[in-house]
């Protein structure tokens, strides 16, 4: 039963998390302002991290949970580095 529970958990959880990443992409697309595209940009790579850790969980492989943490620590570089250009106008003092 709770082997059963896990799989369709996990398998709602993966709609949910695609449907988050084509609201996400459409807000990349069509965003009014260069901070609204950040900001979805910035959603866009957490619930791709995120979906990586559910193909995990589902497979048992350890590949995803690695390249989860790759992506994780990559956007985070480039959050930050796309908002310091936008505040100061360059990436590199």
């Amino acid at each position: 039963m709770s082997l059963t529970l896990l799989s369709w958990s996990v398998f709602l959880a993966q709609i949910f998390l695609g449907l988050a990443m084509v609201f996400a992409a459409c807000r990349v697309l069509t965003g009014p302002r260069a901070q609204d595209r950040v900001l979805a940009l910035d959603t866009l790579y957490v619930n791709a991290a995120i979906m990586l850790l559910t193909f995990g969980i589902r497979t048992g492989e350890t590949l995803y949970f690695e390249a989860s943490l790759i992506i994780a620590l990559l956007g985070f570089v480039s959050t930050a580095a796309l908002s310091k250009f936008l505040m100061r106008g360059e990436v590199i003092e």
